[in-house]
């Protein structure tokens, strides 16, 4: 009896450690289906109503809530994320840094859509010469609306902690420039990601196995709210994921 046991403690123990082994790299695109709109402009540069337009108005400055490349007709911050965290977590992935960097420049914020992991704290800068603020909407977490003052650097910035997990991506302003917005996610684990400017993401160590992933922008919310994929171990098969021009047509 003693030693059945023994073995099936060592097959526990083995089976164990094999499946927490067992990791996949999620990459992917996320496409416009069909022609690509032109741009749409905030302000030209040089426009006199803008409000410290020697900034703010220091070149062109696209509306930031629709961004698609033109050559890829990949579409920018859409946010691409697990909603429920899995019960396994890969070592390196926890190992998240205890600040991320939140700036703004020519009265635009950098980035727009910025992944979090609750317990982070986002130091904010400003690398314009004229003030800015820093206005959060969480659904969970403190609000906070504070003064960043001009040319504030890396080590000098104002910190803004997340204690808890969001249930949706919330809105950032800055009330002295109203056209300025940012989308924060705050998750409890890592696996979230947000598309670049040619609508490319990528989630890394992902335990293998069906998850249930979301995919949200801000005009529409969500463009899928349950998107499930097989991730396989190592790197997996690149996803392309297209959608036409009016899901992403304001709610």
């Amino acid at each position: 009896m003693k030693k059945t046991l023994t073995a099936l403690l060592c097959l526990l123990i083995v089976g164990s450690v094999s499946q927490a082994e067992d990791w996949g790299t999620l990459k992917g695109k996320i496409l416009l289906d069909g022609d690509v709109p032109a741009p749409v402009l905030q302000h030209k540069k040089g426009a006199p109503g803008v409000k410290d337009a020697s900034v703010c108005a220091a070149q062109d400055t696209l509306r930031q809530d629709l961004l698609i490349d033109k050559t890829t007709k990949g579409v920018a911050n859409i946010f691409v994320y697990i909603y429920k965290k899995p019960k396994s977590i890969h070592p390196d992935a926890e190992k998240a840094p205890a600040k991320v960097i939140f700036d703004q420049k020519n009265c635009v914020f950098k980035p727009h859509a910025l992944v979090l992991q609750a317990g982070q704290t986002v130091e904010v800068l400003n690398s314009d010469a004229i003030a800015h603020n820093t206005h959060t909407y969480p659904l969970r977490n403190r609000a906070e609306n504070i003064l960043v003052a001009p040319n504030t650097k890396k080590g000098e910035g104002v910190d803004i902690g997340t204690k808890t997990r969001e249930i949706l991506p919330h809105k950032v302003t800055c009330d002295y420039h109203g056209w300025m917005s940012a989308y924060w996610l705050v998750m409890d684990h890592p696996y979230a990601a947000a598309t670049d400017e040619k609508g490319n993401f990528e989630i890394k160590n992902l335990p293998v196995g069906k998850h249930e992933f979301r995919i949200w922008h801000e005009r529409p919310g969500y463009l899928d709210k349950a998107f499930e994929v097989e991730v396989k171990k190592g790197d997996n098969e690149p996803l392309v994921i297209k959608y036409k021009l009016d899901k992403f047509s304001d709610k």
